[in-house]
């Protein structure tokens, strides 16, 4: 079995310093999970928290055009911002929903410590609000990451927080044990009614929690293995999944 897909297709001009002009096909800069984690070779588990539905409008991707850039950077702090708007299409390759929104965040590289705030409206049909905020954290010196997203639509609301820990202390990142990865993530999703026209959320209260350990080896090659239990009024049930995921680089052009 194998699949082809076409995750984005987009162009960059660098206006300034401060500013970045996108247009094309993009991944919708709401929250974090979307845009950072998604692609298969960098997120921790294969499957998506629950939640990341919200604010993403079905699809995930915008057709239009989006500002974006460093706002001010500083040595103690830097803001950055993301802005867009999308068309509608029901192009197969290139589907969008009419929208808009953006994502603002904080970053102290002292602390390693990242703060954000994302909206977006849905501009089609019945127009709907989205927020969310974000927190990630990645410790000096050390191998542990810490995200975390909470997100809230019109008719439902959800968070997810998401630890990993490189055991890179025994013999550095690339030893035996060091390239071993264990993961965590805590995930819940709560309903307001049963409408799920633009946020893809189950019909109720759902709870679920992921136990991840990654290999990462040489060459972008990472096996991924994990077991989650989720709780729900429908059912509780069990899920084991494990895979690998290499990332196949080539150059576009030659290189001087």
């Amino acid at each position: 079995m194998h699949f082809v897909d076409l995750t984005y297709l987009q162009g960059d001009y660098i206006a300034s310093q401060h500013l970045t002009i996108v247009g094309g096909s993009f991944l919708l800069p709401f929250a974090t999970y979307n845009e950072r984690l998604s692609p298969i070779w960098i997120s921790n588990f294969q499957d998506a928290p629950i939640s990341s539905t919200i604010g993403i409008q079905s699809t995930g991707i915008g057709l239009g055009g989006m500002l974006r850039g460093s706002a001010i950077s500083r040595r103690k702090y830097s803001i950055d911002y993301a802005a867009y708007f999308s068309a509608r299409s029901n192009n197969s390759e290139f589907p969008a929903r009419r929208s808009a929104g953006g994502r603002a965040s904080l970053y102290l590289p002292d602390q390693r410590l990242e703060i954000g705030f994302s909206y977006s409206r849905l501009l089609q049909g019945v127009n709907e609000n989205f927020i969310a905020t974000h927190v990630w954290w990645e410790p000096k010196d050390t191998g542990l990451r810490i995200r975390s997203e909470v997100s809230r639509g019109e008719h439902a609301k959800g968070y997810w927080v998401e630890t990993a820990y490189r055991l890179q202390t025994f013999g550095g990142p690339d030893s035996l044990i060091g390239r071993l990865e264990p993961v965590f993530r805590m995930q819940q999703t709560f309903r307001s009614d049963k409408s799920t026209i633009s946020d893809g959320v189950p019909l109720v209260n759902t709870q679920r929690a992921d136990f991840g350990l990654d290999y990462n080896l040489p060459h972008n090659t990472r096996i991924l293995t994990s077991y989650a239990r989720q709780f729900s009024p429908n059912g509780n049930q069990n899920v084991w999944e494990t895979g690998i995921v290499y990332r196949f680089l080539f150059p576009a052009w030659k290189g001087k």
